[in-house]
């Protein structure tokens, strides 16, 4: 069995980092403005939605690569590989956008949950899928 190269998941583990990185910039900028060091007193709803968008991202993000990282190695068609892939970014950046517009129902957080659950599931099934065909 051959070095399978990795053409998708390292594209898509990027950007994801790039949003997490983005996620924690905002975070440390409400700190600062706050003058509000790690204790979790008396903060503002920007800072406490910031710190749940950075969190969600840090939640969902890891099994979801993995899960696609399983896919990749097992060659799954790179059409519906980049399908959920970005499929799954923009969920995460639409969630991300929402829940830091506010603690309630948005679109951008309903949505962006809903398919990040979808995504998370269909690759789930997909990887046990293809072991169990084989």
């Amino acid at each position: 069995m051959g070095i399978t190269m990795l053409r998708f998941t390292p594209i898509y583990g990027g950007l994801l980092a790039i949003l997490v990185v983005f996620l924690a910039y905002r975070v440390t900028t409400f700190r600062q403005k706050e003058k509000m060091g790690s204790s979790y007193g008396d903060m503002s709803e920007g800072l406490q939605l910031a710190i749940r968008a950075h969190a969600n991202a840090l939640e969902n993000i890891p099994l979801a690569l993995l899960l696609m990282l399983m896919l990749e190695t097992n060659h799954l068609t790179p059409w519906l590989l980049n399908t959920l892939a970005v499929s799954f970014v923009i969920a995460r950046i639409m969630h991300a956008w929402g829940l830091s517009k506010s603690s309630g129902v948005t679109f951008g957080r309903f949505w962006g949950t809903a398919i990040t659950f979808l995504v998370m599931l269909a690759m789930a099934a997909l990887n046990i899928i293809i072991i169990v065909t084989r």
